[in-house]
């Protein structure tokens, strides 16, 4: 039986596709009408408004967080295993991720993500007061840096330290003269989120321990290395890391 949440899927399914192929911009209630194969006007019993369209597209996104197989025991692994998937689902959705960052976490599936990120936080001891803002650190941590990947300050033209010292006349840009043999390496994106969360990981342990000694604290530092390898990420064709 074809039921009225199997069409609101079809449809945002089908706005997921448009905004994967020509990006967020092309994604309006009649392009996705056309998509399914029906008015425009039909749409809106399933989906209501091209605002909540966006919404349901953020749902669809995050429900694909939900199925990964997380880590039941250790937070610290929860909140790296959630951090790499929610990168791949960036490299899976490139045109359509950045509405993560632009639209409230209000739908059913955003609201059960940022309820396992404030579970994963409780058991590594945060104090509940400080969970929310600790939330949003990590969160906007791995969302900016998933979107420069995929859109942003890490793509294609905007990775030639070469071209970048090349603006600036006479003395100016002493500091990117000095980092020269720094800048001109090429980047690891895999291992320097994999090094980036780590720290954060770490961060988050130390706050819910805020009794542990420096040198104890200083010693986990070493953990990341034991956990699983972080997966390496297949990037969308056309964009460079």
């Amino acid at each position: 039986m074809y039921t009225v949440t199997d069409k609101r899927r079809e449809i945002l399914l089908a706005a997921l596709a448009i905004a994967d192929e020509h990006g967020l911009p092309a994604v309006s209630m009649r392009a996705v009408a056309e998509r399914v194969g029906v008015s425009a006007m039909a749409l809106y019993p399933y989906v209501g408004s091209k605002d909540a369209l966006l919404d349901g597209l953020v749902d669809v996104m995050l429900a694909e967080l939900l199925d990964i197989d997380r880590p039941a025991a250790d937070p610290a692994d929860r909140l790296t295993a959630l951090a790499h998937a929610l990168r791949a689902l960036a490299h899976r959705h490139p045109g359509a991720f950045p509405l993560l960052l632009a639209r409230p976490s209000v739908t059913p599936d955003a609201v059960r993500t940022t309820d396992a990120v404030y579970q994963a936080l409780l058991d590594a001891g945060v104090p509940a007061s400080q969970v929310p803002r600790i939330e949003r650190m990590l969160a906007t941590f791995v969302l900016g840096f998933a979107v420069s990947e995929v859109n942003g300050r890490f793509s294609a033209g905007t990775a030639d330290p070469r071209a970048r010292r090349a603006h600036f006349p006479g003395g100016e840009g002493l500091a990117h003269h000095r980092l020269a043999g720094h800048l001109d390496e090429p980047v690891d994106w895999d291992a320097e989120f994999a090094a980036d969360l780590a720290d954060l990981v770490i961060l988050v342990e130390q706050i819910g321990r805020p009794d542990t000694p420096g040198d104890a604290a200083a010693d986990r530092r070493v953990r990341p290395a034991r956990r699983a390898p972080a997966p390496a990420i297949r990037r969308a064709p056309g964009r460079s890391g």
